[in-house]
């Protein structure tokens, strides 16, 4: 991440059954990165898999700055909300757990 970067981070449990679906759509050539992508100032995504529960996710989004992002949610806002909506019945519970920018930077 650039010493000015970004990242916001989300947590899943994804449906049993639907494993293979949701690493699809949120994987590292997925659904949402093809979106991203279309956006000024992202820079990556990665998905993690809980070792300890193969059901548990985590989401890493990678942008230039946190106003990247901001233009992000509001230029491309009708599909993101689109693709959130659709995707919804793969996972039990989701949810942010923060925007992190790198250490010692002013917030």
């Amino acid at each position: 991440m650039a010493a000015n970067g970004y990242a916001t981070l989300w947590t899943f449990n994804v449906q049993p059954d639907r494993k293979a679906e949701f690493e699809f759509h949120y994987g590292p050539d997925g659904t949402w990165v093809r979106l991203f992508r279309r956006a000024p100032g992202y820079i990556g995504s990665e998905l993690l898999q809980d070792r300890a529960d193969a059901h548990r996710y985590v989401t890493i989004d990678r942008w230039e700055s946190r106003e990247a992002w901001q233009a992000f949610r509001q230029h491309f806002s009708a599909e993101y909300e689109r693709l959130d909506r659709e995707f919804e019945g793969m996972t039990t519970a989701e949810a942010q757990l923060g925007e992190f920018a790198p250490a010692g930077l002013p917030s």
